[in-house]
Order: structure tokens, then C-alpha cells, then sequence
């Protein structure tokens, strides 16, 4: 695969990931979608459109050419196959966050009532979908990318909304390091990319920080959950006034 191609074919997983159709990312480049799709197919187009797509997709290009190496060696999501197994086993699904966490096999079985042979059980599943491997002595290789995501459409997320969206937001968010922030504004086509833009970069930056904190023995590490929702929305009440 040349270059070129791998640099398209990671801005077709990024577009994948993030649920962009060529539709959408025609819409916001201001441009047809047929002139998108010969950009993918005949894999011809110019540096500033290159940029262009990769500022949509919250990228620099430099984090696209290193995302491009990393490509073929780490997965970006599950299939959804997966996605469905792991919603169906809660141990299976405690263990893959767990190991995204990047946690030891200690600290598995030392934090919840898994057996040592259970917790690798499950690792060796998780070992023959490539999201780990699994190394001599328990030691646990994680095989992500940088941006691994579940489906944006998938059985993980359909699971959050269902079983764990209610639970999350059913806190008053008053403790010190807590918070919880809801604003509005009326937007230009323009600015709703710009503001995607800034939640992709706060999101990067959530995956270096955790980076950074792996360092720290998981005593000192903390979960924390990070709910960013963007949409157009109005009150029911409103839109019942509506003419």
C-alpha cells in the first residue's frame, strides 16, 4: 500500500469512527458529495483538501501520518459481532475496559470477584480478537490505536444509553472534582466544526492524560467518565409552540 492509500484509507476508518457519511463531510468541507467520493476513489487529492478533511476529523497531519503507520497494527474499534459478545458476558466486558484501562492481571482479580483462571479466560478472547496480547507470564499487551472507539451506532453504546446513561447523570455533580455544564448558543454551520473541532482535541487530550497517569501505581488512578453531547435540540415544550 502506498503512502498515499494509507493515508486515505485511515481518513476512511477516522469517517467510519466518527459516523461521518461523505454526505456529511461534503456538507462541511462546502463541497458535492460526488466530488468527495472521487477523492476516495481515484485516492487524488491536494494537500489543502488533505488538511481540510483531517481538521473535520479534529487532526492534525501530523497525528493523521501517525495514525496512518499505526494503522495496520492496532485496531481502531470491534466489529460489532464483538461489540454484541461483550454486552451479552458482563465479565468479558469488565474485563476488556479493565485492560483499556491498561490494568495488570493483579489488578483484576484483586479488585473484583474474578477467579485468576477467569480473568484469563476472558483474556484469551480478548487475545483472539487482537485487542490484546497476551504475553508469558499474565503480562498483558494492549493492540489499540490511539483513538479506539466503540461503534458510533453499535451494541456498547445502545448498552451506555440504556444501563449507564441514567445512572451517570443521576448525581447533583457538587463534589470538588465534579462537573457538570449545560449552555446554548445558535450556531453557523461553520462554527458547529469548529466546536466538533475542540471536543475531538479535548478528547485526545483526555487519552494523554490517562497515558500520563499510568505511571502512577492504581491506587493514585481514579476512574473518570467524560459524557461530551452535541446536538441540535430543542425543548419539547418549544417545539410544541412552533408554527
Amino acid at each position: 500500500m502506498t503512502e498515499a492509500e494509507l493515508l486515505l484509507s485511515t481518513l476512511k476508518k477516522r469517517l467510519k469512527v466518527q459516523g461521518l457519511s461523505y454526505r456529511e463531510l461534503a456538507s462541511k468541507l462546502g463541497v458535492s458529495e460526488a466530488s468527495v467520493k472521487r477523492v476516495f476513489s481515484t485516492q487524488r487529492l491536494s494537500l489543502d483538501r488533505l488538511l481540510q478533511i483531517s481538521t473535520v476529523l479534529g487532526l492534525t497531519l501530523a497525528e493523521l501520518a501517525q495514525d496512518a503507520v499505526l494503522d495496520d497494527q492496532r485496531l481502531q474499534t470491534l466489529s460489532e459481532v464483538q461489540e454484541r459478545e461483550l454486552v451479552a458476558n458482563e465479565r468479558l466486558l469488565l474485563v476488556a475496559v479493565c485492560v483499556l484501562n491498561q490494568w495488570t492481571v493483579a489488578d483484576i482479580v484483586g479488585t473484583y470477584r474474578l477467579s485468576e483462571a477467569e480473568c484469563l479466560a476472558c483474556l484469551l478472547r480478548l487475545d483472539e480478537w487482537q485487542l490484546i496480547q497476551l504475553m508469558p507470564g499474565n503480562r498483558i499487551r494492549l493492540n489499540v490505536a490511539r483513538n479506539f472507539d466503540w461503534l458510533p451506532r453499535g451494541p456498547i453504546r445502545s448498552f451506555f444509553r440504556e444501563r449507564g446513561l441514567g445512572d451517570f447523570l443521576n448525581c447533583d455533580f457538587a463534589r470538588e472534582d465534579d462537573t457538570m455544564a449545560f449552555t446554548h448558543a445558535m450556531l453557523t454551520d461553520v462554527a458547529i466544526v469548529r466546536l466538533q473541532d475542540e471536543v475531538q482535541r479535548l478528547r485526545r487530550k483526555l487519552g494523554e492524560l490517562h497515558a500520563e497517569s499510568l505511571a502512577a501505581p492504581l491506587v493514585k488512578r481514579r476512574g473518570i467518565s467524560l459524557l461530551l453531547a452535541m446536538r441540535e435540540w430543542e425543548l419539547r415544550g418549544f417545539v410544541a409552540l412552533r408554527r
